[in-house]
């Protein structure tokens, strides 16, 4: 009898336990956005826009604006400037084309 007395304390101390764990170590959900400020997983970037200040210069506006999409739609950042400053968004900067060459602009 005593037996079964001390495993049920067992085990409800170890469920408590991992109930606590679960309460009061909450997953961060957070992402870099843009110019390094943290935001939401779900907060958007208007990817059109920081495209369209992405590809201003470009001599190829219309395939420059494509591919920035594609890659702000999967990196949920854009690097800001017309060029460069991929560390900003490291994402960004490794997406490639089958060819192994850079796919974002």
């Amino acid at each position: 009898m005593m037996m079964n007395y001390s495993r049920l304390v067992f085990v409800s101390v170890l469920l408590t336990m991992m109930i606590s764990l679960l309460v009061f170590n909450p997953v961060e959900a957070d992402v870099v956005v843009n110019n390094g400020q943290h935001a939401s997983i779900l907060a958007k970037i208007d990817c059109g826009g920081a495209c369209t200040a992405r590809c201003r210069l470009s001599s190829r506006p219309h395939l420059c604006k494509r591919a920035c999409g594609t890659c702000c739609q999967r990196c949920s950042c854009v690097p800001p400037g017309t060029a460069g400053n991929y560390d900003v968004c490291p994402c960004y900067a490794t997406l490639t084309t089958h060819g192994g060459k850079r796919k974002c602009p």
